[in-house]
């Protein structure tokens, strides 16, 4: 067995087919709840994309008699920006397994990296979790503000807590937006495996010979797979996710080392690639979102309008 080889920029090359970006940016929405459910703007050109938000709505007015003046009224515009920031990961690999020629190593790196992409993104969004500071509110904090969140147990059941009046789906639709659907925990399909109807017939195991549907009021539920947020933040966030827009600045880069060292945030080495005969596959791209929340005729004061609500612990 030779202990002289080594995976030189050339032979590193050869692992990262040219196409490998466009296919991780088509695939990176199976890996995130939010991008699913969210609306893609085409790719961004710079760093930075402004939207065109209505801030101000027309009025129209009656004529009063055949010789009355026509009023008028005016439609103000507001720009909301999308900023690009750089999201990474590195994934390190042994020599040896890399080594093993018959050991398909692209296809076993690619899912994590997609994994990571798509738990990082999520975390941003919904919860704020390491999200650049020119970012939008993450959504949670966004719905507390608008007074946009209902304490779970607040009603008789979580039916109440979701569906009634003062419920989740209600705060939405008092600000004009309609709910299309929900990112939940997926302790919450516990939870709705429990709903019983007064005759004690389960509301959503309709058989046990299929798959349940999870559905709420007729909008399909996403239940995370990546771990991007736990129920101790909240249990499941609703809302009108056309009104929540990403953009990608198509510019991702890959990057093999080979020596060097891996640190965390406290500065110690947690992989020393030289040392362990490692190889480090680094893979970053940009990407930004933005949650533009324009005027409605039902809620005109911005700070109480919002197009999502959150059940919280």
């Amino acid at each position: 067995m030779p202990y002289n080889s080594l995976i030189s920029s050339t032979d590193a090359d050869a692992l990262i087919p040219t196409e490998v970006s466009s296919e991780i940016i088509k695939a990176l929405p199976a890996e995130s709840a939010v991008m699913k459910l969210a609306r893609r703007l085409p790719n961004m050109a710079s760093s930075q994309k402004s939207l065109p938000v209505v801030s101000a709505l027309p009025t129209a007015y009656f004529v009063n008699g055949e010789t009355g003046l026509k009023q008028t009224s005016e439609v103000n515009w507001t720009d909301k920006t999308i900023y690009a920031e750089e999201l990474a990961v590195i994934v390190p690999v042994p020599e040896s397994v890399i080594d093993d020629s018959d050991y398909p190593i692209w296809d076993e790196v690619q899912p994590l990296i997609l994994e990571a992409f798509g738990k990082a993104f999520d975390a941003a969004v919904l919860i704020g979790t390491n999200a650049p500071s020119n970012w939008p509110d993450d959504l949670l904090t966004g719905a507390g503000s608008a007074s946009h969140t209902v304490t779970y147990g607040t009603g008789a059941d979580l039916y109440e807590d979701m569906m009634d009046d003062g419920g989740v789906l209600s705060l939405v639709e008092a600000d004009g937006f309609m709910v299309n659907g929900h990112v939940a925990v997926p302790g919450l399909r516990g939870l709705l495996r429990g709903l019983r109807s007064a005759d004690g017939v389960p509301l959503f195991n309709t058989s046990m010979q299929e798959s349940s549907r999870y559905i709420l009021d007729g909008d399909p539920i996403e239940f995370i797979r990546n771990a991007s947020f736990t129920s101790s933040s909240a249990y499941v966030f609703s809302g009108d996710w056309s009104q929540l827009v990403y953009a990608i600045r198509q510019d991702m880069t890959f990057k093999i080392a080979t020596e060097g060292v891996i640190q965390d945030a406290s500065g110690n080495i947690v992989y020393n690639l030289f040392q362990q005969d490692m190889v480090g596959l680094r893979a970053v791209m940009r990407l930004g979102w933005q949650l533009p929340n324009p005027i409605t005729r039902d809620q005109e004061t911005e700070a109480s309008r919002y197009p999502f609500a959150v059940l919280v612990p």
